[in-house]
């Protein structure tokens, strides 16, 4: 049984905005269930000995203290916004608002 299907390779590329062709579908659906059966494989590995780690190689991670520093003033931190919405970033919906499973065109 497949891991993954067209219609969710449907979905899935509605909410990353991609048009495809329901051949591109069809073939990522499978390039997909590819993936995630590697995935399957990998997950089943005994990892229980192996030390946790951030990198593949050694690499040390220099750290520093968390201080608070000057902050900049919220027109100057909004200077280079596209769009602003009362003294906020504003930028467009992707997820549909409550009562309107259509998407269409909701304010924030």
């Amino acid at each position: 049984m497949p891991r993954i299907n067209p219609k969710e390779v449907r979905q899935i590329a509605e909410l990353a905005r991609l048009g495809l062709t329901d051949d591109e579908i069809e073939r990522l659906a499978g390039e997909l269930d590819h993936v995630l059966e590697h995935i399957e494989l990998v997950q089943k590995l005994d990892t229980s000995s192996v030390e946790p780690m951030t990198h593949a190689v050694p690499f040390g991670c220099p750290t520093r203290p968390d201080e608070v520093g000057a902050m900049l003033a919220p027109d100057e931190a909004l200077a280079n916004a596209p769009a602003r919405h009362e003294g906020f970033f504003e930028v467009p919906r992707i997820v549909p608002a409550t009562g309107n499973p259509g998407g269409g065109k909701d304010k924030p």
